[in-house]
């Protein structure tokens, strides 16, 4: 409860910010389906905009998250916990991390896996394409945009967002990160309401992006299974059918639908990763493991601040990838920052930042170094020629070329569509719990019908998406999402660090003092009914 406010004002403000919010979405929808061909050439006009102009703010505010984050996991403050003192985890510790890895990072995995250390193996940041030194320099930046950086930004969001309802009491909004600059009587009126609608506008576009590339992917998968080609109408055709998968999956509840598909996932995707590595170059998966792990910690200050200001790299590198790669977390941060957030009661704030910082950035590397290192060593040493070549045509077709050319490629096929398809699934079901959550004024359980609406109009966003601009427009839509999210990101790290340190100075309980003061409020809300 908000103190200062009743519950029909709560509602009131939950409404203002769902009918926003949907408006805003609905207007896009008409524009992408009336106009398809003025709305990709003005998606192409600001994605062009913002990377060259302002793509180093995305560089930079991903660099100062992930400092911040590290100086939390080590600083005394680490042991405060997002709850209260006596409680425990809501969720152990491998359904946990099932569900954040499922909604943070499965299809991105899957989709890029092999695509993004072939493409920077043909198109590096800097030095001759095809050598030894391209092979290294793919994965040691396949390895920086899928490492620490991302899970950084999710844990700004995902923490403060679990601090300040968990331990302070407030509902799970994203706005009541930002209670010490609004007050506890604004986090869901006027500013507040904002801050909550660009959520749910950042969210909506870095999901469409990630599930379009999803719909490529199962597309890719069906074309290599069945002989179906793999084009915008049928991308369109599976969005419709796993998002109405999603819907159904939301409906359950996140105990049945989520929380079991994401662990049945998980067994499915370490099983590829495991056949991968067992038929495929498993001493050069090791070898390459092993060095990239290395280049990339020697490295990652250096490319961590990386913009190639003078132009002695490839022209347009850096914007086509590492801008476009934190935008794209930034604009996932409220969905899956909410998601990691919800599932992470309970947990102190080191043990909340080890699982959701360390654990999904070494699977991450290893499947890297499996899925990566594999198509790298048949191009490389073997001169197949092939992936490349399918690449280029089309990224998702490099996870599917790999598998087709290895022993039992039909049951990897398979296997590799199944995944992808859950991924989806989890995805989808993942923001509509989201946006249902900070259009309903924080409710942990928002309603069937915020959540069904939510995810029929993620699926309508992601056809127009694909339909209108394919890969080029799901970028943009990153892109878009999240630059306003992230100028609300360094308010809520602000906010963050300074009731955490207040909170340690004073040694206070500021959850049980949130709840007295809610006690008191409610006491004389009903003296005054009487």
């Amino acid at each position: 409860m908000v103190k200062g406010q009743t519950e029909e004002e709560r509602s009131m403000y939950a409404k203002r910010t769902f009918w926003i919010a949907l408006i805003i979405m609905l207007v896009f929808v008409i524009f992408g389906v009336a106009a398809p061909d003025a709305f990709g050439e003005a998606a192409g006009a600001v994605f062009d905009y913002m990377v060259v102009q302002w793509g180093w703010t995305f560089i930079l505010g991903a660099s100062v998250f992930l400092i911040m984050i590290v100086y939390l996991l080590l600083s005394p403050v680490g042991e405060i916990k997002l709850g209260r003192d006596d409680e425990k985890p809501e969720y152990g510790n491998f359904t946990w991390f099932a569900m954040l890895f499922s909604c943070g990072m499965g299809i991105g995995l899957l989709f890029w896996g092999v695509s993004e250390p072939i493409w920077h193996y043909m198109w590096p940041p800097m030095g001759e394409a095809g050598t030894g030194a391209a092979v290294h320099m793919a994965m040691r930046y396949s390895y920086f945009h899928w490492g620490l950086h991302p899970w950084a930004i999710y844990a700004v969001v995902a923490g403060s967002l679990a601090y300040f309802s968990y331990r302070r009491g407030l509902p799970m909004m994203l706005s009541s990160c930002l209670e010490p600059i609004l007050g506890p009587e604004n986090i869901n009126k006027g500013w507040g309401v904002v801050v909550n609608v660009i959520g749910v506008f950042a969210t909506l576009f870095g999901l469409a992006t990630s599930l379009g590339l999803g719909a490529m992917q199962i597309g890719a998968g069906l074309e290599f299974l069945f002989g179906i080609p793999s084009t915008n109408a049928l991308w369109v055709v599976i969005v419709i059918v796993v998002t109405a998968a999603a819907v159904i999956s939301t409906y359950t509840g996140i105990d049945r639908g989520i929380k079991w598909l994401s662990r049945i996932n998980i067994v499915v995707a370490l099983a590829l990763l495991a056949l991968v590595f067992i038929l495929g170059p498993t001493l050069f998966i090791l070898n390459i493991l092993t060095h990239s792990t290395g280049d990339y910690l020697q490295n990652i200050i250096y490319m961590s601040f990386g913009l190639d200001a003078a132009g002695e790299g490839t022209e347009g590198w850096y914007n086509a990838w590492t801008v476009f790669y934190w935008a794209w977390w930034i604009a996932w941060a409220p969905f899956v920052g909410t998601f990691i957030a919800r599932v992470s009661r309970g947990r102190t704030i080191r043990n909340f930042i080890t699982g959701v910082l360390l654990v999904p950035v070494a699977v991450s590397l290893v499947w890297f170094a499996v899925f990566g290192g594999a198509a790298l060593w048949y191009e490389h040493f073997q001169e197949v020629g092939i992936i490349q070549e399918a690449v280029a045509e089309d990224e998702a077709m490099g996870f599917f070329t790999l598998l087709e050319i290895m022993p039992a490629s039909a049951l990897l096929v398979a296997a590799a569509s199944f995944s992808v398809a859950i991924f989806f699934i989890t995805s989808s079901d993942s923001g509509t719990y989201v946006n249902g959550m900070l259009t309903s004024g924080g409710n942990p359980n928002p309603p069937v019908f915020l959540r069904i609406t939510w995810g029929v109009l993620e699926g309508a966003i992601a056809a127009i998406l694909l339909f209108t601009g394919g890969l080029g427009a799901l970028q943009t839509a990153s892109v878009v999402g999240g630059f306003p999210f992230m100028i609300i990101m360094f308010l809520m790290l602000y906010c963050l660090m300074k009731s955490l340190y207040q909170e340690r100075a004073e040694g206070s309980l500021p959850l049980e003092k949130a709840r007295i003061d809610a006690a008191i409020q409610e006491l004389k809300e009903e003296k005054g009914k009487l």
